[in-house]
This record gives C-alpha cells, structure tokens and sequence, in this order.
C-alpha cells in the first residue's frame, strides 16, 4: 500500500523553492579598467566595485585570515597581455574589534571598491579571474560565501558580474568613504555632548552673563531682539562648522587610509590627546593671541548684525582654551572616515554649544536660576582631561597593532585604564587636588554618584585582566589575540568539551576529520555520501548544517542554541549529523571534480561542492542552514535557519524526527 505521506513529501521537495529557500544576491559587483581604453605601455587600475545592499557587510582583504570569517581573495589568470603591479589594494573600509572571533576585522557597508594595478603590454590585452569572500547579514545573521569569475578584453568592454550598478555620482560617494548612518549618528550624538560638556568649563560658562548683558543693551524691542538672538546662535554654528569645511577636503580617501592605519598620525594623535588632558588638567593652558581677540571683541562694538557676529566670534574665541581640546578631538575621531564627517561633527558641536546661549538671550531672566561660577567648573574640566587621556591610548594602540610593537597589549592598555579611572574616582571624591580646584569639606551627592559610577566601571574592567571579554569596550580595547594570561581562555579550552562519544550516531571514521570538527563534542560527518550511508545503517535520520568556517551566527547559535542540555541530547541521539563547510578550501582530487548544474562551473573544492549542493538542492545559499533528510533522502521537516529560541529549535528537531516515525511505522 502506498504511504498517502509519500506523494506529499515529495511535492514538498519539488516546490521547494516557494516553500523554504531563496538565492540571495546581497553583494552586486561590477568589475572596470581606468582608463577604460588602455593602450600598450599604460598602467591601468583593475576597479572592483561592490553595491552592498542594507544591513549587509562584506569582508575585506587585510585582516588575518586565521581569524575565522572569509577574507575577500582576487585571483588572476596569467597571460602575456597584461602584468600586475603589486597587491590588491582595499579603499577606505570599515575597521574594528570583532567580539566573537577575538580580533580586527575589516569590512565594507553599502559599497565597497577594491584596486589592482596593472601594466598592459598587448593593446590586444585580457584579462581575467575570480573573487571570493564572504557578505553577512546584521540581521538575521545569514552568512553567503562569494565566488564569482570576471573576464575584461580590449574587444569586449561589457561587465562579467551579476549586474553593473556603478555611475559617476556612485563613484564618487565609495570615493568619499563610509556612510553608515549608524555610525555616523553616534559620532554625531558624541560631538552633540562634548559641546553640552564644554558650556561647564571655566571658560565658557562665565560668558553666559555677558552673552545676556549685550544683547539686553543692544535690543529695544522684542522683534529686534529675537532676530539678534537668533542670527546670534546661527553665527557661532557657522565658525565652527566653517572650521570642519576648511578641514573636510584634506579627509579624502587617500589621506583617510594614511589616517587610519599609519604609525605616524596616530601617534601624534596620540600626543595631541594627551597634550589637551594635561591641559585640562591645569599644567598650562592653550590660548590663542591676545591681539586677535582684543581685536575681535572690538569689532563686536558695531551695531546690527555685523557686531552680532563679531560677539559670537569673540565667545568663540575666547572659549578656546577649554573649547579647543574637544573641537580638536572631534576633528581627530573624524578623520579616516567620510568627508563631510568633521563638518558635521562641528554642527552637532556647535548646536548644543549655541542652543543655551541663543536661549539666554531670548530669556535674559533665566539667569537668575544658574549656579554661580565656582571651583565646580574646574572639577568638570578636569575629568573632561581624565576622558581625554584614556581615549588618547585607543591610537597609540592602533599603531600598536599594525606594526607589532607589543607597547599596549590588552591586559597593559587595561592596566593603564584601570588607573585612570581609578584616579578619577579619588578625585571625584576630593581625595585628590589639582591646580584650580575649591577647597571643599564635603563631597556633593552629584560627584559622590558620578564616583560610585567610575568605581563601578573599574570593577567592570578588572575581568579583564584574566581575559574576560568585556563587549561594551569591544571597540575600543587591542584585540584577545594580543592578551598574554588568558585565564578564562585556559579554563575554557579545558573544559569546553561535552558529551557521550560513545552514545553518538557513529559508523566510521569521518572523512575529513583531520580538517573540520563538531562542537560540544559531538561526533559527526562532513560528507553527504557518508552521512546517508551511516543513517541507512542506524536507521535514524540526518541532520545537516549548512555552515562555515566564518559563520558569526553559525558559532553563535552552536554556543547559545546547541549548547542546551536538550538541544544537545536530541542531537547526540536520534540523528545522524553531518556538517557541511562551504566555505572550506580545501582541494578535492580531481577524480572527484564536477561540473555544477547551476551554474555550469567546475566545483574542485569542498566548500564549493558543499555550497553548490545547498543551492541545487534547497534553492538556497545562506548560513546557517538546517535540514533533516531520512535515510532515504527525503525531507522531514521545513528547513530552519538562524533562530536563538531554544524551544522553536528544539520543535524543529522533534517535528523532524515524529515525521520520520510516523513515516517509518506506516
């Protein structure tokens, strides 16, 4: 008699593409000469350039390897007609401190461009070869490996990739950097703050009363003074976001990469930061010329909008030496990165700086309601110096890194941190006195919280030591891998392993266990044949996991999902399991060669074959990627993918297999 389920389940496979799969295409590249007419002799740039689409990034080439996620890989076809000049070069990526793989990674948001220089010796050149990587998800943490292959001819001009999206003006934005409206929203919060920050500085909150005293003698009707007060707050957003335009065209691309990655500017930001702390901290001050602002403060004698100005541009100036630290570190975290970044940087600075004085004017009766200038003032700038001098070690440790000096490993860069904050807390408490400060007898409530705050944050640091992880600082802390006493690590490494091997699905040794592995302990299989083989034997079903080696989401939900007492135990003993890498590189014998269906390309390595058969298979090429076969290869259930719900995981896995019982007893 025939099953009523059989027909279903294999319906089921058949629409599988309206069911549970699709191929994504995240990453569209389109690959170019410049010039895009050589001739014999020229040197010419191999442009790749990669539209990205929203809440997709794609890995870059220079960051190691080891580390876990896929690095982008070009490689060129030799031929007589052309001849490369050194190596692929990527232009103005992303860069940071990945939490999960423990190390710096680089990347692209949106857009990326990637350049390879070459001579042309043929006027009847060609030029051809591949690009591999990897683009993720910030989502649904999908991973989807690239492999695709280009071809660029003297004869044939069109573009060999998935779809041509570049124009002039999109050139010209991947030119100017990253604009991740994320990122660039934190900058700007942050250059919002440092200018609320700098209104409590010495020098700038006793020039709140004279604001208030010019405007209420200059203004003799509500209108006028409205206007005033108005244009007033405008003027100082205009000098100072004038200041970031004068910067913006010397944070193009070039200058942007010497910026983030040269041992010189980072280093004398370095000097810079820690030269504005000791600033703050009453050493010596930073004033421009007495002449200039004498001269300016004149001028602001003027009557109509001309002297409103010119007294915006004395506040201004006369602010510097407590303005100055903040503009100037604003300035310095805006380079390397897009081109308009310091002058918005300034903007956001200036607003917040400009909003109470403009408001001050409008209401010169709100003055009344102010503290007074006091030894409170210096107390805020000194712990603005203490900020200053913790961020200045962010780019000596940049430096650092890049070339290996191994000055400021994590736990000595912690060590550093872990002091200053903890002076900043004696401080706070009075225990401490610097030039400029009140003698006080007692500890107010607002530095006593400000204190338990600090302490608090050092507690949270010292983890650290011993190589606790400490996420929230992930961007700002030298990477794991520069860690010297990892307890933690030590502790894990010995202990991570798990589970029964004896009660596992298991039939023969695995091929391929030399290379790849399971976590939790478990035992399983990297190969399809194998697998099936093994589940006919046991008669249990398999278990498949589309992953890879730089799969975030993959390791995510095998270290939060898999590692559930009753994940685990469903796994160990009612599947078979099979792992299939299809990011892994290593080459097949070429016995075992073939050419794929899909898309007509010979697939000689594991990963390729692996990824291939997801697609031709289950029309679908992200990961992770669960499937449960029976033995005799039909599916069980709908295919999942990543999803932290231990019980939405653990229906999955028993969905699957009730199916596979009902099947088998009917």
């Amino acid at each position: 008699m025939i099953n009523p389920r059989y027909p279903f389940l294999i319906l089921l496979l058949l629409a599988g593409t309206s069911l549970f799969g699709q191929v994504l295409e995240p990453a569209k590249w389109t690959v170019s000469l410049d010039p895009a007419e050589p001739e014999k002799g020229d040197t010419v740039s191999i442009v790749f350039d990669v539209k990205i689409d929203e809440n997709w990034y794609l890995y870059s080439t220079d960051f190691d390897p080891n580390l876990g996620p896929m690095v982008t890989e070009f490689g060129f076809e030799p031929d007589e007609s052309f001849e490369l000049v050194g190596e692929v070069e990527p232009i103005n990526h992303s860069k940071k401190y990945d939490t999960f793989w423990e190390g710096d990674i680089t990347y692209f948001k949106k857009t990326g461009q990637f350049i390879q220089k070459a001579v042309i010796q043929k006027a009847d050149y060609q030029i051809s070869g591949y690009y591999t990587g990897q683009v993720c998800s910030d989502i649904d943490g999908k991973c989807i490996p690239i492999d695709q292959e280009f071809e660029l001819t003297s004869k044939k001009k069109e573009l060999l990739t998935e779809e041509a999206t570049a124009d002039s003006e999109a050139n010209f934005l991947k030119q100017r950097g990253s604009t991740d409206p994320y990122a660039l929203g934190s900058f700007m919060l942050v250059a919002f703050l440092a200018g609320l920050a700098a209104l409590f500085t010495p020098c700038v909150f006793p020039m709140i009363p004279m604001t208030v005293t010019f405007f209420t003698g200059k203004n003799h009707n509500k209108r006028g003074a409205i206007k005033n007060s108005l244009f007033y707050g405008f003027s100082i957003i205009f000098i100072y976001s004038f200041v970031g335009f004068i910067i913006a065209p010397f944070m193009g691309p070039e200058v942007a990469n010497d910026l983030a990655t040269g041992w010189i500017p980072n280093v004398i930001f370095f000097t810079v930061f820690v030269v504005f702390a000791l600033s703050f901290f009453g050493l010596f001050e930073i004033n421009l010329p007495h002449k200039w602002v004498n001269n300016v403060d004149k001028m602001g004698d003027k009557g109509g909008l001309i002297g409103v100005f010119f007294m915006a541009l004395t506040l201004v100036l006369v602010s510097f030496s407590c303005t100055g630290p903040l503009v100037g570190s604003i300035l310095v975290e805006s380079a390397g990165q897009l081109s308009l970044k310091p002058v918005l940087g300034m903007f956001a600075f200036s607003a917040a700086f400009a909003i109470p004085f403009t408001l001050f004017a409008l209401f010169p009766g709100a003055l009344e309601k102010l503290p007074k200038s006091g030894g409170w003032l210096n107390s805020v700038k000194v712990v603005l110096g203490f900020l200053e001098l913790a961020l200045a070690f962010k780019f000596l440790s940049i430096a650092d890194q890049a070339y290996h000096w191994h000055i400021l490993d994590r736990e000595v860069y912690l060590a550093i941190w872990i002091v200053i904050f903890t002076l900043m807390g004696f401080y706070l408490l009075g225990k401490i006195k610097l030039p400029g400060d009140s003698e006080t007898k007692t500890t107010s409530v607002p530095r006593l919280i400000l204190a338990i705050i600090t302490f608090s944050f050092v507690t949270y640091l010292i983890p650290g030591m011993v190589g606790a992880p400490l996420k929230m600082l992930a961007g700002y802390l030298p990477p794991m891998t520069t860690h010297d006493f990892n307890l933690i690590g030590l502790l894990r490494e010995n202990n991570g392993g798990t589970g029964n091997p004896e009660n596992e699905a298991f039939c023969e040794e695995p091929k391929y266990a030399s290379l790849l592995e399971w976590p939790h302990g478990l035992n399983g299989y990297f190969d399809y044949e194998q697998a099936i083989s093994c589940a006919k034997k046991l008669n249990k079903p398999v278990f498949i996991d589309f992953t890879g080696h730089g799969c975030v989401n993959c390791r995510e939900m095998e270290q939060r999902v898999w590692s559930d007492p009753k994940i685990l135990n469903r796994l160990r003993e009612n599947f078979v399991l099979l792992a299939l890498y299809v990011d892994d590189k290593t080459e097949l014998p070429e016995s075992e060669w073939y050419e794929s269906e899909y898309d007509g390309r010979i697939k000689k390595s594991i990963g390729k074959q692996n990824a291939d058969f997801q697609i031709t298979r289950f029309n679908n090429n992200a990961q992770p990627f669960y499937v449960v076969l029976s033995p005799d290869e039909k599916l069980l259930a709908k295919p999942t993918a990543y999803d932290l719900n231990i019980d939405n995981f653990a229906k999955f896995l028993d969905s699957s297999l009730e199916e596979y019982k009902t099947t088998n007893r009917d």
